[in-house]
């Protein structure tokens, strides 16, 4: 873009998503006269599922508005808890969120997710479809306008990424009720019901389950139960 050039403020959590050297104070940007100023905070490396308010010369301004020059801008972040409208809150992961799609499930979250790589227009269109918020780390999949909606995912550790999407969105949690393998609903079953999905050792030891009702996996207090109650006992608690 070779045209007007505009002043933009970037909020401080889009710093990351800028070069160096725009990460601090107002920067210049060179506009094609033409182009959405939201077509200009993408261009410059945001996503728009990642902006609030955009204000320019002190007024709010929708992000079809048409940019002039010496405008300036100021771009901010999304507010929280952020407020979906279409539909029920419900998620949408691609492939490398696997552990943070297990643990939306394991606190009752809605969590849709792809175990393997469909492509960014197929994973857009089930976001459309179904109308689930997107979660990635893959900025270009943000950038597809048939998304529902989307967020980007900040951290790369999975205890911070679900703190930063139950922060974000404030979902009820409704722990143990969701099946951490396909997302379907638990129900409570009797040994019996089970028996012929589980060891001796496990038939023998435990006496309280619970089955999917979507693909029929059984769930007891394991070995790892504890680990799983501190997770949902430290998301109750910052979070509930």
């Amino acid at each position: 873009m070779n045209g007007p050039e505009i002043h933009v403020e970037f909020a401080p959590g889009l710093a990351v998503f800028l070069p160096s050297g725009r990460r601090r104070g107002a920067t210049v940007l060179a506009t094609d006269g033409v182009s959405t100023l939201g077509h200009v905070v993408e261009s410059a490396g945001v996503p728009l599922t990642e902006v609030g308010a955009l204000w320019v010369d002190g007024r709010e301004v929708p992000v079809s508005y048409i940019p002039v020059a010496g405008d300036t801008v100021e771009v901010r972040r999304v507010e929280r808890p952020q407020q979906v409208t279409g539909a029920p809150l419900r998620f949408l992961l691609d492939v490398h969120l696997g552990t943070l799609a297990r643990r939306l499930r394991l606190l009752g979250v809605d969590t849709a997710y792809e175990a393997t790589d469909i492509g960014d227009p197929a994973l857009a269109a089930r976001s459309a479809a179904e109308k689930r918020v997107m979660l990635s780390r893959d900025r270009g999949l943000l950038r597809r306008r048939e998304l529902f909606a989307g967020a980007y995912v900040y951290s790369t550790r999975p205890d911070d990424q679900l703190h930063d999407i139950l922060d974000r969105f404030a979902p009820e949690l409704r722990p143990w009720t969701r099946c951490t393998a396909c997302n379907g609903l638990l129900r409570e079953a009797t040994k019996d019901e089970v028996a012929d999905r589980l060891e001796h050792g496990t038939r023998r030891t435990y006496d309280v389950f619970a089955q999917c009702t979507d693909c029929g996996r059984a769930y007891w207090k394991g070995a790892h139960h504890d680990q799983l109650e501190a997770i949902v006992e430290r998301a109750l608690t910052e979070h509930g």
